[in-house]
């Protein structure tokens, strides 16, 4: 049965059985890296962890929002939006979450034979920023697809799945400028819409404003909601609350996160707030929405 833990609002977690991990290190292909434990805490308040007798698996923590920091070797890092770094094995460390703008992580411990290589030149804040060709959205895809399928059993032929795309999650960080090369790109001419489009695509789980946006543009932000507004009907924050609720119905229809979950997953920590505004622009409440679809 898989285990699922809560504590922050809005948190997912999966701590994987001790017998399903000794399985995987006795497996040829699974023992070269697996997973241990894998989650996600939005808005992360008051987190903090410290471990003075070093584990033996590998602490991935990957920062969408807010800001942190991690101890190592004496030495202290801060880290900001749009950063991961990757604990070694067998080192004591710690590391937490700031009072002031607690971050929002995707966190995983793994082990195995390869674990090292991955972990390479990541034992300090390394950047993952938005830009015009950046795929961060495919990449938390991908950790979903590896927690939905953790999430559904340890059949051998899910781990071996989720060991899989657990390389390719891995490398897709390691590699990032290859993994931004191979994305479908669009030609010079591009508009401007499209960029902005992509900008919000990529930061779903944040709070973006107006000047934000039309500052990742170049232009003023009287000038940029113009001109979006004319390409496409809407006002850039209102396409941008389209996109949340777009974004929250897939997750309404493929998977079991409870609203207050998906309501964090969208970048809106009032649940209320968020009901109010799937409301608005579907016509139903999510709950609805869930019932119809199921019916």
């Amino acid at each position: 049965m898989v285990r699922l833990k809560n504590g922050f609002n809005g948190e997912r977690a999966i701590v994987l059985p001790q017998l399903i991990i000794r399985m995987m290190e006795k497996d040829p292909l699974v023992s070269m890296l697996h997973i241990t434990d894998i989650g996600y805490y939005p808005k992360a308040l008051h987190h903090f962890r410290e471990r003075k007798q070093p584990i033996d698996q590998y602490v991935f923590i990957y920062c969408i929002n807010g800001s942190g920091w991690f101890r190592i070797n004496e030495r202290e890092y801060a880290v900001s939006s749009n950063q991961y770094f990757i604990l070694p094995a067998g080192v004591p460390h710690a590391y937490g979450a700031s009072p002031d703008t607690p971050w929002t992580i995707y966190w995983i411990h793994f082990k195995g034979t390869l674990a090292p290589y991955y972990a390479q030149k990541a034992v300090h804040p390394v950047d993952i920023r938005p830009e015009i060709h950046s795929r961060i959205s495919n990449r938390i895809n991908l950790f979903e697809e590896i927690f939905n399928t953790l999430a559904s059993g340890y059949s051998n032929e899910n781990l071996h799945y989720v060991s899989s795309l657990f390389h390719y999650y891995l490398g897709s960080l390691k590699y990032v400028q290859q993994y931004r090369n191979a994305g479908e790109h669009q030609t010079d001419d591009e508009n401007l819409s499209e960029i902005a489009i992509h900008y919000m695509k990529e930061n779903l789980e944040k709070h973006l404003t107006l000047e934000e946006l039309a500052e990742h543009i170049g232009y003023s932000p009287s000038h940029f909601s113009m001109l979006f507004k004319k390409k496409t009907g809407h006002s850039p924050l209102s396409y941008f609350n389209l996109l949340k609720i777009q974004e929250a119905c897939f997750m309404l229809d493929t998977t079991g996160m409870k609203i207050n979950q998906i309501c964090y997953k969208v970048g809106i920590e009032d649940m209320y707030y968020f009901s109010r505004l799937f409301h608005k622009i579907m016509g139903i409440s999510p709950r609805e929405y869930r019932k119809l679809k199921k019916g």
